[in-house]
């Protein structure tokens, strides 16, 4: 698990912006009921009713499955509800988070999932990856998972939700917006291009317009002038 969060808006919010970060999320709203967020391949807008609270949980990349008793690789880029997952015990789940507090639904949420198995080589290896930020080898990781190339590829899929390739650029700019986030007023960008990985900075650039339509330096100047929220 990644982390646990709530969200209440103070007024209506058209879209969201939420970018790829090769993570899946269960999340419960006043609005939606409680969903299953598949890991993202392009930055998605969500709709937001002020005053209506939302709460997930966020699985690390590769980690979903063992709770959800699901593929992840089915959930890309889709939401899901729950009950397809779970059944009425999805609704049941949802109308004890709708009735407690926040704190009270995330503990309702971590008692709903199913204990998992132990993490298998694949899981272990698509964590390495992650802690990692993406920069290094499928070879070396295939190798860790104890499967071929193209084996751990597919395999890397199932449980992620995308292929190694792809995750490894999304950790990779999910690293560089968090070092840009970090920065504060004044970012160097050829700086922060660097150090998580990229060629330069109009790599970095290239791979931030694909996954969220816009330019790094727009979206961090409308973030300290108040632009996102």
């Amino acid at each position: 698990m990644e982390c646990a969060w709530t969200l209440e808006p103070a007024e209506d919010v058209i879209a969201h912006r939420v970018p790829p970060d090769g993570c899946l999320d269960i999340i419960y709203s006043e609005v939606g009921g409680l969903v299953a967020v598949g890991a993202m391949t392009r930055q998605r807008g969500f709709a937001l009713a002020a005053g209506a609270r939302s709460i997930g949980l966020r699985f690390r990349p590769g980690m979903a499955g063992a709770f959800l008793r699901a593929a992840p690789g089915e959930l890309t880029d889709r939401t899901v509800p729950m009950e397809d997952l779970w059944g009425a015990r999805a609704r049941e789940i949802g109308e004890r988070v709708c009735a407690g507090s926040s704190r009270a639904a995330v503990e309702v949420l971590f008692a709903a999932l199913q204990p998992p198995d132990s993490p298998g080589p694949v899981q272990r290896a698509i964590s390495a990856m992650t802690a990692m930020r993406g920069m290094t080898g499928i070879a070396r990781l295939a190798d860790q998972a104890n499967l071929s190339e193209r084996q751990f590829r597919r395999r890397c899929e199932e449980e992620s939700g995308m292929p190694p390739k792809l995750l490894a650029r999304i950790l990779r700019f999910r690293a560089a917006c968090a070092l840009a986030a970090q920065a504060g007023e004044r970012v160097d960008w050829a700086a922060v291009a660097a150090e998580a990985g990229y060629f330069d900075q109009a790599h970095f650039i290239r791979d931030f317009r694909e996954f969220t339509g816009e330019t790094p330096m727009s979206v961090f100047s409308n973030t300290r002038t108040g632009g996102r929220g």
